[in-house]
């Protein structure tokens, strides 16, 4: 039960997405390092997949470090400005851009000003192209990998990676509200202590590397929907194998715009979630008044 005196605060839902293929038909270096570097991307990621099983290495190390040695081999120097400045090649699915502000008002709308919306991305893409995207300020935290510097700003090894399985370490990180990689988040903390309680998060993916992620926030009570291609047989074949398994509430069409069925969706569960925050600050309320 409550604390004594201590106020409410479990009114902020989480709204977490990936990003290639969720928010982009492709992923980002499609957009962005390849076309820079002149690599066609089937060649790039075949070779990736090579190395991978070659040298039984992390897929996401091979292909940061395959980069840059591509890069490397052109006189190709590569610095966050660089990122920052390819992230303008990137092309969404529709109403992306438009997206996160009309849901932020209809959230605040329905609550009346109570309930606080945050937007996440948690990615295997590269954290310095992110930071070029023109709706980087919508997001309250942006997760994803990234590369150490040298004294010239020239990438030189990843810094940071974030695979299937670790994208689950920031699903915590945004539950505990420790959201800064030096913070660590294996110590105990109650439920009633945690920034954003899992039945507040909503993720949206596209397969089967949003698996994990899916499979922690929808156990803990919160909600998980896959998004798909329109006219992809294989994008919608993975959803539907994701709604079989019960990894997902909802499959749908990876389309943003106003009044679109993942719109609907969307506010659909965000009602769900509103409508849950009020009931546990009444009961909240209740224990104040008359037991605390």
């Amino acid at each position: 039960m409550p604390k004594k005196r201590q106020a409410f605060k479990h009114n902020i839902v989480a709204i977490i997405y990936d990003f290639d293929g969720t928010l982009t038909e492709k992923p980002m270096q499609e957009y962005t390092v390849l076309p820079k570097i002149g690599i066609p991307a089937k060649k790039f990621w075949d070779t990736v997949n090579e190395e991978t099983k070659k040298t039984k290495g992390e897929q996401i190390v091979t292909y940061m470090r395959l980069m840059l040695k591509y890069a490397d081999n052109k006189d190709i120097a590569i610095k966050p400005a660089d990122f920052r400045k390819l992230a303008k090649n990137i092309k969404y699915y529709p109403g992306v851009e438009k997206f996160f502000e009309r849901i932020n008002k209809f959230v605040d709308s329905l609550s009346n000003g109570k309930v606080e919306l945050r937007h996440y991305i948690i990615s295997a893409g590269l954290k310095e192209i992110l930071n070029g995207i023109p709706f980087k300020n919508k997001f309250h935290n942006i997760f994803a990998s990234e590369y150490h510097y040298d004294k010239y700003y020239h990438a030189d090894f990843p810094k940071i990676i974030v695979n299937d399985t670790l994208k689950t370490q920031f699903i915590f990180r945004i539950n505990k509200g420790r959201e800064k990689m030096h913070e660590s988040i294996n110590t105990h903390m109650s439920h009633l202590d945690r920034a954003i309680p899992f039945r507040n998060m909503l993720y949206i993916g596209d397969g089967e590397s949003d698996v994990p992620c899916m499979t922690v926030i929808k156990k803990e009570g919160g909600y998980a929907i896959a998004v798909c291609k329109k006219g992809s047989s294989k994008g919608i074949n993975k959803a539907k194998d994701l709604l079989k398994a019960e990894r997902v509430d909802f499959i749908t069409r990876a389309d943003y715009s106003k009044n679109s069925e993942l719109e609907k969706i969307v506010k659909i569960i965000l009602r769900n979630i509103v409508e849950g925050i009020t009931f546990r600050k009444e009961i909240f309320k209740q224990y104040l008044t008359y037991i605390a």
